[in-house]
């Protein structure tokens, strides 16, 4: 397998890379869109706060926009990893397995007949919605006699997805209130949200991202087989419902900020293996890293191709994986 940075000296530089342009997005966020303003003022929304329109809208707006962005990328790339790594299909991601459909057809469900707005009860609800499906495309994808195969987990996600999205659809169809409130955040985007979305969420975020981070090198063992993680003494059983959980909670609480992103979590974990190889310890690192570039730079972009109007971010993605996803799907039957 070629890989780009084969030294810890070039992934610590890269890293450092990658990190600055995160930053320079960030700027290019907070500074230009339809109006345009200049760092000083954005410093200035901080320091020296008179409440001029381009203050607020920095403060109130593309700050939380830019942190909401980063935040929700490096959970789906990471979240990419860890499907990737535990069901060993190239093509997990949690819009392809259903997870992001789940969740948001548990939150349309709660805002259609239950009157829900709150954030706090959002993330909740996406959790649930996401393991319920997570759960369900896990139990369709062993059954037979040959058991979980990567091609079963595909074929179930996309099932439980097409499932999801059209119930979701016809309780919108009957509610038009409900469907004025959650249409653009169904096609998945940052604009608009309140730095309070972020907060709600954050200390799940959190777990998940720490979380990760500790059990890297347990899942290093397990990509050997389970027959060579046990015979090391590795309860893989407990691996497993860990980074079950760990997906959940980072899929779930992306979802109940920015709504369903698809394709981060397909594409981030292949550019960051072809960066940095299969130790699990740097791609986790790299893919939240690229994960964070990847939403920064499609948040950017879809203010600029239609301004003064916008694509969802989604929109964005999309045009991105599905590309991706054909290419992954054609070399894994072609390698068959």
């Amino acid at each position: 397998m070629f890989v780009l940075l084969p030294n810890a000296t070039g992934k610590v530089a890269g890293l450092i890379g990658l990190i600055a342009l995160i930053i320079s997005l960030m700027f290019i966020s907070i500074v230009f869109g339809v109006m345009d303003t200049s760092w000083q003022t954005a410093v200035d929304a901080y320091t020296n706060f008179t409440g001029t329109n381009e203050q607020i809208v920095i403060k109130e707006v593309r700050v939380p926009r830019a942190l909401i962005a980063v935040a929700v990328g490096a959970s789906l790339g990471m979240v990419g990893v860890l499907m990737q790594t535990l069901t060993r299909n190239p093509l997990a991601d949690p819009g392809i397995f259903g997870i992001n459909a789940g969740a948001s057809f548990f939150i349309v469900l709660a805002i259609t007949f239950f009157s829900v707005n709150s954030l706090s009860q959002f993330a909740w609800i996406a959790f649930l919605g996401a393991a319920v499906s997570g759960v369900i495309v896990y139990v369709l994808g062993a059954l037979g006699r040959d058991g979980l195969t990567p091609l079963k987990l595909t074929l179930a996600g996309a099932a439980m997805t097409a499932l999801f999205s059209s119930m979701m659809h016809g309780m919108l169809v009957v509610n038009e209130r409900a469907l004025e409130e959650v249409l653009f955040w169904l096609a998945g985007s940052v604009a608009g949200r309140k730095l309070e979305f972020l907060t709600s969420v954050l200390p799940y975020l959190a777990v998940g991202w720490i979380g990760t981070l500790l059990i890297s090198g347990q899942l290093n063992v397990l990509m050997m087989g389970d027959d060579v993680a046990k015979g090391l003494g590795q309860r893989t059983a407990l691996l497993k419902g860990v980074t079950g959980i760990l997906i959940i909670l980072l899929s779930g609480a992306s979802v109940a900020v920015a709504g369903p992103i698809g394709f981060v979590g397909l594409v981030i974990p292949h550019i960051a293996r072809f960066m940095v190889g299969i130790d699990l310890r740097w791609a986790l690192v790299y893919s939240a890293a690229l994960g964070a570039v990847l939403v920064l730079a499609a948040d950017v972009a879809a203010r600029w191709i239609v301004m003064p109007d916008e694509l969802p971010l989604g929109v964005m993605t999309a045009l991105i994986g599905v590309p991706f996803f054909v290419y992954v799907a054609r070399k894994g039957l072609t390698r068959k």
